[in-house]
């Protein structure tokens, strides 16, 4: 049973944006900072990543960890209600995900996965933010095709 009225839980469910979340804002930030220049939400990249850094050939996702279902993770719980609805949003979204990975793959496209439990923990301390920001240059310079932060 849905704790919220189905007008409230419309309400809550629009004001989820696909486009400049908050973690994904944080991110560019950071590269931009870096001295990374990108593009966003390219049309002509499979799967329209958040961002495209056409200097390394890299598209980077920031995925919510609750709809790409970050496995493990405390942020991927299934809600209570409608369970079928949701278990069958949810394997649409992850065999999506998985079928623009197999396109860029065979474009030759670099793809980095950046969850955001990941983003959080970025966040809260300079020591990790830095960690990390060092792992995606890391991928960046190297000829590996896939990574999940």
């Amino acid at each position: 049973m849905d704790i919220k009225s189905p007008e409230e839980r419309s309400k809550n469910m629009a004001a989820i944006r696909s486009k400049d979340t908050k973690p994904e804002i944080y991110f560019r930030k950071l590269l931009f900072a870096q001295g990374y220049r990108y593009s966003l939400n390219s049309k002509k990249i499979p799967g329209h990543p958040d961002i495209y850094l056409r200097k390394y050939n890299t598209a980077i996702f920031i995925h919510g960890c609750f709809w790409h279902r970050h496995s493990g993770c405390q942020y991927a719980y299934m809600p209570k209600s409608r369970v079928e609805f949701w278990q069958k949003k949810f394997e649409a979204n992850i065999k999506r995900d998985y079928v623009v990975r197999m396109e860029l793959q065979n474009k030759g496209i670099k793809c980095l996965i950046v969850w955001e439990c990941t983003v959080k923990r970025m966040q809260k301390g300079n020591k990790i933010c830095q960690e990390y920001i060092r792992q995606t240059e890391n991928f960046l310079k190297t000829n590996e095709l896939f990574l999940e932060l």
